[in-house]
């Protein structure tokens, strides 16, 4: 199950309380405070993980504290610090505090990590009160309390390719193609219901990570069809892959078709609407003359890539390019 969101309480550990304690030891007549310190809470830590690639820990399980220190003992021991608690979340999880409705961190690269409770101090033990004047103080400090969050978390995946466009299209039978990802295909709109993400592999062992998004229809910003929901999934996308079915069932135009997803993607946010695009003329098997391909690129005015992702045709020239791309992004990304 795909889960991207999740409410949870967390709370760091509180501190130990110190200890009220006196010397008693035979032959030493006059023992004085020996009393230790409480040990340190536990922290609270959110750590991305490669190995993860959805918030379902989170579904069943919406309280997470951390340990508590132990209290100190006499003898001037100290009491044990708590278990740091490191919740293990996806690349791509925002972390939310939702009473002050502010992000904390992005954890947007596998191995960040961020510590969002800080845990209570332990309390002083009676050893620590002692003075010249004041020799026998029968007091202690109490351990602080663990400080405790709200959170929100939202999962945005992380691609570097990801397909849009009409339900039907065939994204999810390219990603298949392309990659062992298995997602549900079917000849009737909306089979893929959550992102599916697949690696490519090419050969001298390069590969990149395309996301199949569930398929748009006009109104999805505003929760038409499944919405909205997945849109923020193809934000953190290098490149967009617009697949156009070139004869849809429904009848309608390509090109209306990709008009009304490119005004989705505008009114969902401008830097989405502005991500590099490579347009994708699928089911060419079923235009063996080129005549409908060759009116879209009249009509787009711009380079239209032909594929037939049943019979694989062009998928090996269209990977090529994607990772053309992507590598060309990334590389200006790092200068």
């Amino acid at each position: 199950m795909f889960i991207d969101q999740a409410h949870i309480w967390i709370k760091a550990g509180d501190g130990g309380h110190g200890c009220v304690s006196f010397r008693r030891e035979k032959f030493i007549p006059k023992g004085g405070p020996d009393g230790g310190d409480g040990g340190r809470g536990g922290n609270v830590y959110f750590q991305a993980v490669d190995n993860l690639d959805t918030l379902l820990d989170f579904a069943g399980k919406h309280h997470w504290t951390a340990q508590n220190g132990r209290p100190g003992s006499g003898n001037n021991k100290t009491g044990a610090d708590g278990e740091d608690l490191v919740i293990k979340v996806p690349p791509g999880t925002l972390i939310y505090d939702t009473d002050l409705d502010l992000l904390l961190k992005d954890l947007n690269e596998v191995g960040l990590k961020v510590c969002v409770c800080r845990a209570g101090k332990g309390g002083r033990g009676n050893k620590a009160f002692a003075t010249p004047i004041h020799q026998t103080p029968r007091y202690a400090e109490p351990g602080k309390k663990g400080q405790e969050r709200n959170i929100k978390l939202e999962l945005k995946l992380i691609a570097d390719v990801g397909l849009v466009g009409m339900p039907n299209a065939g994204k999810s039978t390219l990603i298949s193609r392309c990659s062992a990802a298995r997602p549900k295909i079917a000849d009737y709109p909306f089979t893929t219901v959550e992102p599916v993400l697949g690696i490519v592999e090419l050969s001298d062992y390069r590969r990149f990570v395309m996301a199949d998004i569930p398929g748009l229809i006009e109104g999805a910003h505003t929760g038409a069809g499944l919405g909205h929901e997945f849109l923020k999934h193809i934000e953190r996308t290098t490149l967009l892959v617009h697949i156009l079915d070139i004869m849809p069932t429904d009848g309608s135009n390509p090109l209306d078709n990709y008009k009304a997803i490119r005004t989705e993607l505008e009114k969902h946010s401008k830097a989405l609407s502005e991500k590099s695009e490579i347009i994708v003329a699928n089911k060419i098997d079923l235009d063996p003359d080129e005549d409908i391909v060759n009116d879209l690129v009249k009509e787009f005015k711009q380079t239209i890539h032909p594929i037939s992702a049943v019979t694989g045709s062009g998928i090996k020239e269209l990977t090529e390019l994607l990772w053309q791309r992507v590598r060309e992004f990334k590389g200006q990304r790092l200068d």
